[in-house]
């Protein structure tokens, strides 16, 4: 039997403590399944980064239950969140490249978590990741040699180079134009097929929204009936 990568039961969460307690996310419910592109959209405010940084195991799970790949993050020990994140490639809507390292030493980073690839499987990924995104001739460039659409697709590479599991990703055209921004996400749409990928994106770009299998939309911390 197949798991969903993503299953999401009665999850709330709250900033805060005391009087000054606030809830951010109401009883969300929903699932992922292997191989989909999911889209979650709403304002600010709405809770989305939230909810995509409890998936990342980068916040702790305080009410529900939320599964990533069968494992349950609900009172998930430290080493368990590191395991799950070893799993997961992140994008971010800033690049968050290191300024101080080459392309190829940006992309051959993220494969230092996984401690089974030889250094030689390492460089390997690497090269074969930044010649996938267009950028193999861009190896020893550092990113502020680069356009913004160039540190993204780095980042893309960054992210897929371990072949992970579930790909979330924060507004990854936010900072680029129309056209960069459409390369970016056509790049992630075709290196998750390759890779039988997850991918859940959250977005405000109403022109890539033609990638996605599904939309989901948030609104004041609800997930609001499609």
């Amino acid at each position: 039997m197949k798991f969903p990568v993503v299953n999401i039961q009665n999850l709330n969460h709250y900033f805060g403590q005391g009087a000054l307690r606030k809830q951010i996310l109401f009883d969300i419910n929903f699932q992922i399944n292997p191989g989909e592109i999911v889209i979650l959209m709403g304002q600010s405010g709405s809770g989305k980064t939230t909810l995509l940084t409890l998936l990342g195991g980068l916040r702790s799970v305080q009410h529900g239950s939320l599964r990533i790949f069968g494992q349950e993050l609900y009172k998930a020990n430290h080493q368990q969140l590191i395991d799950i994140r070893r799993n997961i490639g992140y994008i971010f809507q800033a690049h968050n490249l290191l300024r101080f390292l080459t392309v190829f030493q940006n992309v051959q980073m993220s494969t230092e978590l996984h401690r089974d690839f030889s250094q030689q499987e390492a460089d390997a990924r690497s090269r074969a990741m930044l010649e996938a995104v267009g950028l193999s001739h861009k190896l020893n460039y550092y990113p502020d040699d680069l356009s913004g659409g160039q540190k993204q697709r780095v980042a893309v590479a960054r992210a897929l180079v371990s072949h992970p599991k579930l790909v979330l990703a924060d507004e990854p055209t936010a900072a680029l134009d129309s056209k960069s921004g459409r390369d970016v996400v056509e790049l992630m749409q075709r290196l998750a097929k390759e890779q039988a990928c997850t991918i859940l994106m959250v977005t405000h770009d109403n022109r890539i929204l033609d990638i996605a299998d599904r939309i989901i939309r948030m609104e004041d911390g609800y997930l609001v009936p499609s």
